[in-house]
């Protein structure tokens, strides 16, 4: 696809402590190339410094991308690969810190080349699409609930309220292999894309964050709006969210 025949792409970030948590785990990038969300674990700030790290990765392959003379030819080999650059910057701090041992993150990015998305998903962050009046969940919990599911051996609704519905069973963890599911989405005009870390979904539904993406004018506007919802519905968590729109 050429410059002249790509579609184009609006986008905005925004990030809060909410309204129990003293510090803020999560991390964010976005650019008109590369969006991501990362929600940080672990103590003594550990969660903070593997978000970092991650999001860190993310604008390193970014710039690279920036600097090179062609699109990348495979989305998805260039996120796999981003990834394991993250996955590998844990693995370095650790070595170097040995107190932040069990410091993990979640990470979701997606990857625009002009007309398609590549997405990289691992843990419970989320990445949702409106197209056409109706909003898809493009990801998928990697949490044990989830699993639970997706085996038949709980109902979604009961899921949604489990007490242990953010403990996961995938992530980027220092001294753990990275496994995030690779996927591309093409991408169609007025499109709009939400990724957001859990932060959001733990205290709002699927037809606020409809509502929202369908009545919000620009991206920045759905990510406060958003912002407010989880804040007003308690805001136990951080919450972070990039919102990007496909031109019409």
């Amino acid at each position: 696809m050429t410059r002249d025949e790509a579609l184009g792409l609006s986008y905005a970030v925004g990030s809060d402590v909410g309204q129990r948590r003293s510090a803020n785990e999560d991390s964010a990038y976005a650019t008109p190339r590369l969006l991501a969300v990362a929600d940080g674990m672990g103590g003594h700030a550990a969660g903070e410094v593997a978000s970092a790290l991650a999001i860190e990765a993310m604008a390193d392959l970014d710039n690279r991308l920036a600097e090179a003379e062609h699109e990348p030819a495979d989305l998805l080999e260039v996120l796999g690969e981003g990834v394991a650059d993250a996955s590998a910057r844990l693995n370095e701090r650790v070595a170097d810190d040995p107190e932040l041992e069990g410091m993990g993150t979640t990470l979701t990015a997606m990857l625009w080349d002009g007309d398609t998305f590549g997405l990289a998903h691992i843990g419970d962050s989320r990445g949702y699409l409106l197209r056409a009046g109706e909003l898809s969940q493009l990801t998928r919990d990697h949490t044990m609930v989830q699993s639970l599911v997706d085996e038949g051996k709980m109902p979604p609704e009961l899921a949604a309220r489990h007490p242990g519905r953010s403990v996961l069973i995938r992530a980027l963890m220092a001294g753990s292999p990275a496994e995030p599911d690779l996927s591309t989405h093409t991408a169609e005009p007025g499109d709009r894309y939400l990724l957001c870390s859990d932060g959001l979904t733990d205290v709002t539904t699927p037809e606020e964050i409809h509502e929202v993406l369908s009545s919000a004018a620009t991206p920045e506007d759905a990510v406060g709006r958003l912002i407010d919802i989880a804040n007003e519905g308690g805001g136990p968590d951080n919450i972070t969210c990039v919102v990007a729109y496909v031109d019409c």
